[in-house]
Protein backbone atom coordinates (compact mmCIF):
# COMPACT_ATOMS: atom_id res chain seq x y z
CA UNK A 1 0.00 0.00 0.00
CA UNK A 2 1.85 3.35 -1.03
CA UNK A 3 1.96 5.97 1.36
CA UNK A 4 -0.56 8.61 1.30
CA UNK A 5 -0.19 12.50 1.69
CA UNK A 6 -3.49 14.86 2.35
CA UNK A 7 -3.61 17.94 -0.06
CA UNK A 8 -2.07 20.83 2.17
CA UNK A 9 -4.83 23.82 2.53
CA UNK A 10 -2.75 26.17 0.67
CA UNK A 11 -2.35 25.90 -3.51
CA UNK A 12 0.31 27.26 -5.87
CA UNK A 13 -0.50 30.47 -7.11
CA UNK A 14 -3.05 30.36 -10.50
CA UNK A 15 -0.78 31.32 -13.60
CA UNK A 16 -1.01 31.13 -17.40
CA UNK A 17 2.35 29.03 -17.10
CA UNK A 18 -0.07 26.94 -15.11
CA UNK A 19 -2.79 26.96 -16.67
CA UNK A 20 -1.22 25.99 -20.21
CA UNK A 21 0.21 22.81 -18.03
CA UNK A 22 -3.35 20.66 -18.15
CA UNK A 23 -5.26 19.37 -20.77
CA UNK A 24 -8.28 17.36 -20.97
CA UNK A 25 -8.64 13.50 -21.66
CA UNK A 26 -11.84 12.90 -22.54
CA UNK A 27 -12.70 9.11 -21.19
CA UNK A 28 -15.69 8.21 -23.25
CA UNK A 29 -18.83 9.90 -24.83
CA UNK A 30 -22.24 8.12 -25.89
CA UNK A 31 -22.10 6.53 -29.53
CA UNK A 32 -21.31 9.39 -31.94
CA UNK A 33 -25.17 8.45 -33.46
CA UNK A 34 -26.67 9.19 -29.85
CA UNK A 35 -24.75 12.02 -29.03
CA UNK A 36 -23.22 14.01 -32.16
CA UNK A 37 -23.41 17.55 -31.25
CA UNK A 38 -20.57 16.04 -27.97
CA UNK A 39 -18.34 14.73 -30.70
CA UNK A 40 -18.72 17.64 -32.72
CA UNK A 41 -18.09 19.88 -29.81
CA UNK A 42 -14.11 18.24 -29.58
CA UNK A 43 -13.38 19.13 -32.87
CA UNK A 44 -14.14 22.56 -32.25
CA UNK A 45 -10.18 24.64 -32.45
CA UNK A 46 -9.03 26.27 -28.69
CA UNK A 47 -10.08 23.15 -26.64
CA UNK A 48 -6.48 21.71 -24.99
CA UNK A 49 -7.82 18.02 -25.53
CA UNK A 50 -4.29 15.40 -24.97
CA UNK A 51 -7.01 12.34 -26.42
CA UNK A 52 -10.32 11.55 -26.68
CA UNK A 53 -11.65 7.48 -26.20
CA UNK A 54 -13.72 5.69 -28.76
CA UNK A 55 -15.76 2.92 -27.37
CA UNK A 56 -17.69 1.20 -29.47
CA UNK A 57 -19.53 -1.26 -27.42
CA UNK A 58 -16.99 -1.82 -24.74
CA UNK A 59 -14.54 -2.31 -26.94
CA UNK A 60 -14.15 -2.21 -30.82
CA UNK A 61 -17.59 -3.96 -30.91
CA UNK A 62 -18.66 -6.62 -33.55
CA UNK A 63 -18.15 -4.79 -37.13
CA UNK A 64 -16.97 -1.33 -38.20
CA UNK A 65 -19.60 1.49 -37.21
CA UNK A 66 -19.58 4.22 -40.04
CA UNK A 67 -20.64 6.73 -37.42
CA UNK A 68 -17.39 5.80 -35.00
CA UNK A 69 -15.56 6.11 -38.02
CA UNK A 70 -16.50 9.51 -39.41
CA UNK A 71 -16.36 10.43 -35.67
CA UNK A 72 -12.68 9.28 -35.24
CA UNK A 73 -11.56 10.70 -38.58
CA UNK A 74 -13.04 14.17 -37.46
CA UNK A 75 -11.07 14.17 -34.23
CA UNK A 76 -8.01 12.79 -35.73
CA UNK A 77 -8.27 15.83 -38.35
CA UNK A 78 -8.62 18.63 -35.92
CA UNK A 79 -5.08 17.36 -33.96
CA UNK A 80 -7.06 15.10 -31.20
CA UNK A 81 -5.45 11.37 -30.62
CA UNK A 82 -8.13 8.76 -30.83
CA UNK A 83 -7.37 5.68 -28.01
CA UNK A 84 -9.62 2.96 -27.99
CA UNK A 85 -11.03 1.48 -25.05
CA UNK A 86 -9.99 -1.91 -23.86
CA UNK A 87 -11.56 -3.56 -20.86
CA UNK A 88 -8.66 -5.50 -19.09
CA UNK A 89 -11.52 -6.57 -16.30
CA UNK A 90 -9.24 -5.73 -13.65
CA UNK A 91 -6.98 -8.69 -15.30
CA UNK A 92 -9.61 -11.32 -15.82
CA UNK A 93 -8.91 -10.84 -19.59
CA UNK A 94 -6.38 -12.79 -21.67
CA UNK A 95 -3.61 -10.45 -23.45
CA UNK A 96 -4.33 -12.46 -26.71
CA UNK A 97 -8.19 -10.97 -26.27
CA UNK A 98 -6.48 -7.51 -25.80
CA UNK A 99 -4.51 -7.90 -28.59
CA UNK A 100 -7.17 -9.15 -31.13
CA UNK A 101 -10.05 -6.10 -29.64
CA UNK A 102 -6.81 -3.95 -30.32
CA UNK A 103 -6.30 -5.15 -34.16
CA UNK A 104 -9.65 -4.46 -34.64
CA UNK A 105 -9.52 -0.86 -33.15
CA UNK A 106 -6.46 -0.70 -35.54
CA UNK A 107 -7.96 -2.06 -38.85
CA UNK A 108 -11.55 -0.37 -38.61
CA UNK A 109 -10.75 3.22 -36.66
CA UNK A 110 -6.61 3.41 -37.05
CA UNK A 111 -7.18 4.57 -33.29
CA UNK A 112 -3.56 6.36 -32.04
CA UNK A 113 -3.53 4.45 -29.03
CA UNK A 114 -5.55 2.73 -26.08
CA UNK A 115 -7.11 3.11 -22.51
CA UNK A 116 -6.62 -0.04 -20.76
CA UNK A 117 -10.32 0.52 -18.68
CA UNK A 118 -10.64 -1.78 -15.42
CA UNK A 119 -6.48 -1.87 -15.07
CA UNK A 120 -5.11 -3.96 -12.38
CA UNK A 121 -3.15 -1.84 -9.60
CA UNK A 122 -1.70 -4.59 -7.25
CA UNK A 123 1.64 -6.02 -7.69
CA UNK A 124 1.06 -9.67 -8.60
CA UNK A 125 -0.63 -8.40 -12.05
CA UNK A 126 2.51 -6.59 -12.96
CA UNK A 127 4.07 -9.15 -15.33
CA UNK A 128 0.80 -9.53 -17.02
CA UNK A 129 -0.03 -5.98 -17.62
CA UNK A 130 3.84 -5.30 -18.82
CA UNK A 131 2.87 -8.50 -21.28
CA UNK A 132 -0.04 -6.95 -22.83
CA UNK A 133 1.11 -3.22 -23.17
CA UNK A 134 4.26 -4.66 -24.72
CA UNK A 135 2.21 -6.50 -27.40
CA UNK A 136 -0.26 -3.41 -27.81
CA UNK A 137 3.07 -1.05 -27.98
CA UNK A 138 4.11 -3.32 -30.93
CA UNK A 139 1.10 -3.16 -32.53
CA UNK A 140 0.90 0.53 -32.53
CA UNK A 141 4.57 0.88 -33.27
CA UNK A 142 4.85 3.37 -30.57
CA UNK A 143 1.56 5.31 -30.14
CA UNK A 144 -0.22 6.71 -26.60
CA UNK A 145 -0.97 3.55 -23.76
CA UNK A 146 -3.16 4.93 -20.98
CA UNK A 147 -3.68 2.51 -17.82
CA UNK A 148 -7.00 3.01 -16.52
CA UNK A 149 -6.39 2.23 -12.66
CA UNK A 150 -8.21 4.84 -11.21
CA UNK A 151 -6.47 4.78 -8.31
CA UNK A 152 -3.25 4.59 -6.99
CA UNK A 153 -1.31 1.64 -8.44
CA UNK A 154 1.90 0.05 -7.60
CA UNK A 155 4.69 2.42 -8.86
CA UNK A 156 5.96 -0.52 -11.00
CA UNK A 157 3.03 0.38 -13.74
CA UNK A 158 4.81 3.73 -14.24
CA UNK A 159 6.93 1.73 -16.67
CA UNK A 160 3.94 -0.01 -18.40
CA UNK A 161 2.49 2.68 -20.10
CA UNK A 162 2.40 6.78 -20.70
CA UNK A 163 -0.42 7.64 -18.34
CA UNK A 164 -1.87 6.56 -15.43
CA UNK A 165 -5.59 7.48 -14.37
CA UNK A 166 -5.00 7.69 -10.90
CA UNK A 167 -8.14 8.93 -9.78
CA UNK A 168 -11.47 8.04 -11.21
CA UNK A 169 -14.77 9.18 -9.11
CA UNK A 170 -17.05 11.68 -7.53
CA UNK A 171 -16.45 15.54 -6.64
CA UNK A 172 -17.08 14.16 -2.64
CA UNK A 173 -14.16 12.01 -2.50
CA UNK A 174 -12.15 14.00 -5.06
CA UNK A 175 -11.95 17.14 -2.51
CA UNK A 176 -10.65 15.38 -0.05
CA UNK A 177 -8.31 12.98 -1.59
CA UNK A 178 -4.83 12.24 -0.87
CA UNK A 179 -2.06 11.46 -3.53
CA UNK A 180 0.80 8.98 -3.35
CA UNK A 181 3.76 9.74 -2.59
CA UNK A 182 5.96 8.27 -4.96
CA UNK A 183 4.47 10.03 -7.81
CA UNK A 184 6.48 13.16 -6.58
CA UNK A 185 9.17 12.04 -8.51
CA UNK A 186 7.57 11.98 -11.64
CA UNK A 187 6.19 14.70 -13.91
CA UNK A 188 2.43 15.83 -14.34
CA UNK A 189 2.24 14.39 -17.69
CA UNK A 190 1.68 10.75 -16.73
CA UNK A 191 -0.90 11.31 -14.40
CA UNK A 192 -4.83 11.59 -15.06
CA UNK A 193 -7.78 12.60 -12.54
CA UNK A 194 -11.20 11.55 -13.90
CA UNK A 195 -14.21 13.60 -11.37
CA UNK A 196 -17.64 13.23 -11.99
CA UNK A 197 -20.39 15.49 -10.12
CA UNK A 198 -17.95 18.89 -10.14
CA UNK A 199 -20.44 21.16 -9.49
CA UNK A 200 -19.96 24.55 -11.62
CA UNK A 201 -19.06 26.57 -8.55
CA UNK A 202 -16.00 24.66 -7.59
CA UNK A 203 -14.32 24.16 -10.98
CA UNK A 204 -11.60 26.42 -9.68
CA UNK A 205 -10.97 24.31 -6.66
CA UNK A 206 -11.10 21.31 -8.62
CA UNK A 207 -8.04 22.38 -11.10
CA UNK A 208 -6.48 23.40 -7.86
CA UNK A 209 -6.18 19.98 -6.51
CA UNK A 210 -5.03 18.47 -9.76
CA UNK A 211 -2.43 21.18 -10.33
CA UNK A 212 -1.08 20.36 -6.66
CA UNK A 213 -1.66 16.76 -6.73
CA UNK A 214 0.56 16.73 -10.37
CA UNK A 215 -1.98 15.61 -12.73
CA UNK A 216 -1.43 16.78 -16.54
CA UNK A 217 -4.69 15.26 -18.04
CA UNK A 218 -7.99 15.97 -16.75
CA UNK A 219 -11.75 15.96 -17.31
CA UNK A 220 -14.04 17.34 -15.08
CA UNK A 221 -17.50 16.90 -15.14
CA UNK A 222 -21.15 17.84 -13.78
CA UNK A 223 -23.15 14.37 -14.73
CA UNK A 224 -23.08 11.91 -12.05
CA UNK A 225 -23.65 8.65 -11.95
CA UNK A 226 -26.94 8.61 -10.10
CA UNK A 227 -26.04 5.85 -7.70
CA UNK A 228 -24.22 3.68 -10.41
CA UNK A 229 -27.23 3.89 -12.70
CA UNK A 230 -25.78 6.00 -15.61
CA UNK A 231 -22.23 6.82 -16.91
CA UNK A 232 -21.50 10.13 -16.32
CA UNK A 233 -18.88 10.52 -18.94
CA UNK A 234 -21.26 9.46 -21.57
CA UNK A 235 -21.96 13.19 -22.32
CA UNK A 236 -20.28 17.00 -22.34
CA UNK A 237 -20.11 18.89 -18.90
CA UNK A 238 -22.91 21.36 -19.17
CA UNK A 239 -20.13 24.15 -17.93
CA UNK A 240 -17.55 22.63 -21.02
CA UNK A 241 -16.95 26.36 -22.70
CA UNK A 242 -16.17 27.76 -19.06
CA UNK A 243 -13.80 24.91 -18.17
CA UNK A 244 -12.25 25.61 -21.75
CA UNK A 245 -11.49 29.01 -20.98
CA UNK A 246 -10.34 28.27 -17.86
CA UNK A 247 -7.58 25.90 -19.44
CA UNK A 248 -7.00 28.46 -21.83
CA UNK A 249 -6.37 26.93 -25.56
CA UNK A 250 -3.66 24.21 -25.91
CA UNK A 251 -1.60 21.68 -28.62
CA UNK A 252 -3.25 18.57 -28.79
CA UNK A 253 -0.18 15.98 -28.77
Amino acid sequence: MPHVTSTPAGTPVDTPATRLSLGFGIPGYAHPLLAPAQWGQLARPGAPLHWAVLNVANGPGAFPDPHCLEAAGRLRNAGVRVLGRLDAAYGARASGELAADAHRYLDWYRTDGFLLARCPTERAALPAVHRTTATLRTLLDGGHLVLGHGTHPHPGYVEAADQLVTFSGPWSEYRWSQVAEWTAGHPPELFCHFVHGVPRGHLDEALRIARWQGAGTVYFTDRTDRDGRADPWETVPGYWDDIVSRLGPGVSE
